[in-house]
């Protein structure tokens, strides 16, 4: 294998593998040994590549200016188009707009062939409408979960019902109903998901929550993993039981 092979070889590693990541890992995921990999993330570093990390602690792509949009092949322009076409359907004028920004940024780096591709995709989008109109601003929302910060909302129930909540927001879930805020309730004590269109008001209160919004969503995914297994075991044993009775 080349340098320049490897080299990209370990910068893809980097960037789809969860951070910190060891060298032993990164090591078997290229096919090295990890006193090369070692010697290779000094390299990226020295070319541009902003790699945080160290030895005996493990490594994170911070920036890569290194490997340019030029790299994506036709199968990936195709799946960021349709990605980009999907974003501009869900209704969201905010990351509608974003959408946009980026496919012109993005198109803006290609070489022609690979910009007519993006620009002309194969795989499209169509939706004559879009899915919901959204009347709520989902700004506050999003700074808070990026600052990973409480707020304060009160929401209406199906039944109109009004409560008032502190809430630490980790998610933004576009169903295709609603958005909803996946929260950790802190009158419940729990995990809530809160439609969007049912919430009236939302104050900051200043309450910082960082760092626990990524253990809590892994919490939270872990719990959907174990009830879909559990649902899945369950169905199993009912399909059993009645071949049995077959």
């Amino acid at each position: 294998m080349s340098r320049s092979s490897r080299l990209l070889r370990l910068l893809h590693a980097m960037r789809t593998l969860a951070g910190p990541i060891t060298a032993a890992r990164l090591a078997e995921e290229t096919g090295v040994s990890p006193r090369s990999v070692y010697r290779d993330i000094d390299a990226l570093r020295a070319a541009g590549a902003q790699i945080e990390g160290e030895r005996g602690y493990g490594y994170r792509l911070l920036e890569d200016p290194a490997l340019p949009p030029q790299m994506l092949d036709e199968d990936e322009i195709e799946v960021l188009a349709l990605g980009l076409a999907e974003v501009r359907a869900w209704g969201d004028p905010a990351l509608a707009q974003a959408a946009d920004s980026v496919l012109a940024k993005i198109a803006a780096t290609l070489p022609d062939d690979r910009e007519r591709q993006l620009l002309h995709a194969i795989a499209q989008v169509f939706r004559p409408e879009p899915r919901y109109i959204l009347d709520f601003d989902l700004a506050p929302l999003r700074a808070a979960c990026w600052r990973e910060q409480a707020i304060d909302i009160c929401y209406v129930d199906g039944d109109g019902a009004r409560s008032q909540r502190t809430i630490l927001p980790l998610s933004l879930f576009y169903t295709e109903e609603c958005v909803t805020v996946l929260s950790w309730c802190c009158l419940r004590e729990d995990f809530r998901m809160f439609r969007t269109d049912r919430i009236a008001e939302v104050r900051p209160n200043g309450a910082s929550f960082r760092p626990r919004r990524v253990p809590l969503l892994r919490d939270y995914l872990a719990r959907l993993r174990e009830r879909r297994g559990s649902a899945a075991m369950a169905a199993q044993r009912t399909s059993h039981a009645a071949t049995d009775r077959a």
